[in-house]
This record gives C-alpha cells, structure tokens and sequence, in this order.
C-alpha cells in the first residue's frame, strides 16, 4: 500500500473505522501536531501501535495548530505532515482534523484505544476528549514522555545556528 492510500479524509473516515472493525481488529488512535518528526515522535507512534492492531494518528490542521503552538508554527504544512506519518511503518492510517482539541475526531474514530504521552495524566487530559473515547467504550493508555525530544528544542537549535 502506498503511503498516499493512507491518508484518509475527514468525510471518509467513519466508513474507515467500519470497515477496521469489521475485521475484528483493535484500533489504537493518538493525535498531535507532529510539525518536525523526530525520535521522541517515533517512539511514541511504535509505542501506540503496540497497544493493538492498528495505529491511526489524527493531526491538527494548519490554523489548530498555530493557535496551540504559535504565530511562527508550524513549520510544515498539515499535508506534509501527514504524508510524512503515514509514510511510517508504525502507522495504520492518518487523519487530519481542524480543530484545537481532537474531540470531534476522537468522536469519528471511536477508538478501543486512545494513546497521549506521558506528560499528561488521565486528570489533566482534555476530558471532552476522555469522555468521547469512554462513551464509545474505549480505553485510555498513557506512553512515558521521551525526555529531551521536542519540535520546541530542534526549532531552538536552528535558530542558534
């Protein structure tokens, strides 16, 4: 499969997730905004997929993710990003989503499992978004932070250079 076949638009995604399901299959879902790949994303993805059979990753557009990230972000546009993620082994498919929080999405994808890193906890977690995932009957699992590999320090770097 090529890694274009991968990228599924919003419309098309419930029918998606029917037919990943209809296979029996345990869909493990995350999100973020993933602008500059780098080992601590990668880790975390491989990590997510572990959890079942298949991995989608939903991704902040373009105007979310200025709004949670800044003016200057981000540095790749949300096509790019997600051609990059679904270029990964680790990923099933990849999804991208408008809006700030991945409610809505989460509600569309309706995961058995639903991955964040380990800087949050299930009390400091969007609990719009727990409340979705729960209410579709899925489970919640968090993933130990990769310390020191963050999109924020490479961006620093560079600009040091």
């Amino acid at each position: 499969m090529s890694f274009r076949d991968k990228i599924i638009p919003w419309d098309a995604l419930p029918a998606w997730r029917n037919a990943f399901r209809a296979t029996g299959k345990h869909l493990v879902v995350t999100n973020g905004c993933f602008d500059i790949l780098h080992p601590g994303h990668v880790t975390y993805l491989e990590a997510a997929r572990g959890f079942g059979d298949g991995l989608l990753v939903g991704v902040n557009g373009d105007e979310a993710t200025r709004q949670l990230k800044g003016p200057n972000r981000p540095v790749n546009s949300q096509a790019d990003r997600a051609i990059v993620l679904a270029a990964l082994e680790s990923v099933a498919a990849v999804c991208i989503f408008e809006e700030k929080t991945a409610t809505r999405f989460l509600e569309r994808a309706q995961p058995d499992i639903y991955a964040k890193g380990g800087d949050y906890t299930l009390e400091t977690l969007n609990q719009d978004e727990r409340r979705a995932v729960e209410a579709a009957g899925g489970r919640i699992k968090l993933i130990p932070f990769v310390p020191g590999k963050s999109t924020t320090a490479i961006l620093e770097k560079i600009s040091r250079l």
